[in-house]
């Protein structure tokens, strides 16, 4: 039987931005939302949303159908909370950032004994990141860490992955491979496992401590993709100078029809 939480959120308005519908949530709901959706035992896909989130899904139509029910997307930017406002919806979109929601979790599962499952980035990022999760949440519960390939996986590598995460007995998968990597394989996984898989992107280096986040004043004014770009200029300005552009036009000029 679903939680009072599952029925409302699932009820509730999805608002669209471009081709993404988006639950209508905020940081305290969307944490409480994820750990019922554990409590449900069945597989399920959340994904943290951007701009360059939405550039992409304009662009590629596989990508899109990632994104569309039943994924769960949370608006992890304040440029799509800005264009809630500008199209009026209402409830309007209030930014969820994946890197507070990610700690979230961790805090608040403890009390149900939420298994957790790191899949992503490095061996020394995962090292550091599982030290600094128990240093911060005392008695929390990570079942297993895995820094796979960065080349695709055979499928014997994902079926003996796939073993390693269900005889682990996690709960939640917290997928950062990167986007859009990480959101193709947080579908699989929920598709393949009964797990909520979530597509969490660089919150594991922020959590570790190895990549620094913007300053608080950045994020509150919506320039955290500036600060990235001005520390990562080589591997990123390709994605703001385009992304950005596609993320306002397919924002503004698309449909706001749910499909």
């Amino acid at each position: 039987m679903k939680s009072d939480v599952i029925q409302q959120a699932e009820s509730a308005d999805l608002q669209r931005v471009g081709p993404v519908s988006f639950a209508v949530s905020d940081p305290q709901l969307a944490c409480r939302r994820i750990l019922d959706l554990v409590q449900e035992g069945q597989g399920r896909h959340v994904h943290l949303a951007n701009a360059y989130t939405i550039a992409l899904a304009d662009k590629s139509a596989e990508y899109r159908q990632v994104l569309a029910r039943p994924a769960v997307n949370f608006p992890d930017g304040k440029p799509i909370g800005w264009v809630s406002r500008l199209k009026r919806h209402s409830p309007r979109l209030r930014q969820v950032r994946g890197p507070q929601l990610f700690l979230d979790v961790f805090d608040q599962g403890r009390s149900s004994g939420v298994r957790h499952y790191l899949l992503g980035s490095t061996p020394d990022v995962l090292s550091q990141l599982e030290r600094r999760l128990r240093e911060l949440h005392p008695g929390v519960e990570i079942v297993g860490t895995e820094s796979p390939h960065f080349r695709p996986l055979s499928k014997t590598e994902y079926a003996e992955q796939d073993d390693r995460i269900r005889h682990s007995g996690a709960d939640i998968v917290w997928v950062g491979l990167g986007t859009p990597k990480q959101d193709f394989e947080a579908m699989r996984l929920a598709e393949s496992l009964p797990v909520v898989a979530i597509a969490i992107g660089a919150a594991f280096d922020f959590a570790a401590g190895t990549l620094r986040e913007a300053p608080r004043w950045m994020t509150t004014l919506g320039l955290e993709w500036s600060y990235r770009l001005i520390r990562e200029p080589k591997r990123l300005w390709r994605r703001y100078l385009f992304g950005n552009a596609r993320f306002l036009k397919a924002a503004i000029f698309a449909p706001t029809r749910l499909e």
